[in-house]
């Protein structure tokens, strides 16, 4: 009969503990993922010590804008999500398929994953609950036996941190996918920093977790401790910078197709992608085919793509979504609304990097919103 693992009782380890775990993570044989400030930004990089992560810095956000700031304190965590997420490294913006080359005797000799090293082995530090969700999102769409995306999966080990300091466009919590990481991690960190100074409390989520948990200088967390971080997470529920109202909303996405405001947003929105690439969960992909001059090599690469690129949606004769007005209403209805049929959830985790990385601002909250007014309205007598 298999026996139950009980997970260890929480644990609270000091801002130097990072530096342990990333020792430990390391010794391991993981290349550790991490926030750190870069190009004016606080990005997604592998680290080469614990230092790097962003310590004393946080962001100021907006539709349109980002914009770094120092602390009054020394949280590491103390930022919301910035331009990229977690996909890219599970799920590269570009990756060679295959390659052939003419072999002597006539013919071509191909290669592909079969012949390619192990994927790696990531630790992924500092995961917020919306991007833990959307990678098991991805997990549903992607995760297919023998894919490239299932091999780097199965290595991965995620050490998520909750959230006690949403940012201005954050609704995570209006989309049930945070502010407290709930499912799907080894570890997850709260940081508290405060009168009792610098510390982490750490939760395992696995018996990987635990094991490196084991390793880690620390003390059995107190009472007193457990609750105040938790209470920090929840908290930060009612401190959100936008809300999105998710009542009804896959129908309405049904029910709006011919709806006015698509003219509005189509109006002001560029078609250029922006969103589609911030977004944690958008997964679309073209494949490419190259060859060199002598017809001697040629390559198979797989991309990512966008429903917002003209050619995405090219069939014999012409694109399908030919303007601006169908393509975003393509992009919002899949997100919020058929997505559901497909994959059984929304494709919105509410991290609010379509908003800020939008060069024209468009917020989909204020997009619902309207779509929400103009029905309502429409069906007054």
């Amino acid at each position: 009969m298999a026996h139950e693992t009980t997970l260890p009782a929480p644990r609270v380890i000091t801002a130097e503990g990072l530096g342990d775990l990333y020792r430990v993570l390391v010794a391991e044989g993981y290349r550790v993922i991490g926030p750190a400030v870069r190009d004016g930004a606080i990005a997604l990089r592998e680290l080469s010590s614990a230092t790097e992560l962003p310590f004393g810095w946080g962001v100021r956000l907006g539709p349109g804008g980002y914009q770094l700031r120092r602390r009054d304190d020394t949280a590491a965590f103390g930022h919301s999500a910035g331009p990229q997420s977690w996909k890219r490294f599970l799920h590269p913006p570009r990756e060679r398929l295959w390659s052939a080359a003419r072999a002597p005797g006539g013919g071509f000799e191909l290669s592909g994953e079969a012949d390619e090293e192990e994927p790696p082995r990531y630790a992924f530090l500092g995961v917020r609950p919306c991007d833990l969700r959307a990678i098991a999102i991805q997990d549903r769409v992607l995760a297919q036996p023998g894919s490239r995306y299932a091999a780097r999966r199965a290595r991965l080990f995620i050490v998520a941190v909750n959230c006690t300091e949403p940012g201005e466009t954050c609704f995570c919590a209006s989309m049930g996918t945070g502010p407290g990481a709930e499912a799907g991690y080894d570890l997850v960190l709260t940081e508290m920093v405060d009168e009792g100074g610098h510390r982490f409390l750490a939760d395992a989520g696995s018996q990987r977790g635990a094991d490196v948990l084991s390793r880690l200088p620390g003390e059995p967390a107190g009472e007193a401790t457990v609750k105040g971080a938790r209470s920090a997470v929840a908290a930060a529920a009612d401190r959100m910078g936008r809300q999105m109202e998710t009542g009804g909303l896959r129908e309405l996405m049904a029910a709006s197709h011919q709806a006015a405001r698509w003219d509005d947003v189509a109006s002001r929105c560029l078609t250029c992608g922006n969103c589609t690439m911030a977004c944690p969960t958008c997964f679309c992909t073209a494949i490419e085919d190259t060859t060199d001059l002598t017809g001697d090599h040629a390559e198979r690469w797989e991309r990512w793509d966008s429903c917002f690129d003209l050619d995405f949606s090219y069939l014999h004769g012409g694109g399908v979504r030919k303007s601006a007005k169908s393509r975003y209403r393509q992009w919002l209805t899949h997100k919020l609304g058929t997505w559901h049929d497909q994959f059984g959830s929304s494709g919105c985790v509410g991290c609010g990097r379509c908003i800020v990385w939008c060069p024209a601002g468009i917020d989909l909250t204020e997009e619902v919103k309207a779509l929400r007014a103009e029905l309502a309205d429409g069906k007054k007598p």
